[in-house]
């Protein structure tokens, strides 16, 4: 039998941190879903067709995609909806800190409570620990080198966006 997991966020846009969450998930994993999920607390900057695209080219430049990994995206129901149609038996996140926990330990008990459906916390690399979508965006919108927080075909699209 196989393993899948699912790394869900809103990756807007992807940071070399997800990246790296995913990698690493890649390699506990047999596959592993990258699902852009649509957050109604949140303003979005990139579309979730773009955000998928930006999120293909970042891995394939790691050689990731294809291999036993798949991006997606999920807008309608749960995301254990999603785990349980692919056959999820983990939700995979990056957790920066307790901030995270506190805010991700509610729904990883809710979402085993509806599924079954088992939360894995990856801590970040040390390098990528302080960088969060919406510090990039923040930064990106103020004119500054997004360059060392995201892979570089989100740096050269946040640069064109913002002329």
């Amino acid at each position: 039998m196989s393993s899948v997991a699912v790394v869900p966020g809103s990756f807007d846009p992807i940071t070399l941190g997800h990246v790296d969450v995913i990698e690493r998930a890649a390699s506990i994993f047999d596959q592993v879903h990258v699902v852009v999920v649509h957050n109604p607390d949140k303003q979005a900057l990139i579309p979730i067709a773009h955000r998928v695209s930006l999120i293909e080219k970042s891995l394939e430049e790691r050689g990731l995609v294809g291999a036993n990994v798949v991006v997606t995206s999920w807008a309608m129901g749960l995301l254990v909806d999603y785990c349980t149609d692919v056959g999820a038996t983990a939700i995979v996140k990056g957790i920066r800190s307790q901030v995270d926990v506190a805010y991700e330990t509610p729904m990883a008990i809710v979402n085993r409570d509806l599924a079954g459906v088992e939360t894995i916390f990856l801590l970040p690399d040390p390098a990528h620990a302080h960088v969060s979508s919406s510090l990039v965006r923040q930064v990106s919108a103020l004119g500054g080198d997004v360059a060392p927080y995201v892979p570089a075909v989100v740096a050269r699209f946040l640069e064109r966006t913002a002329d």
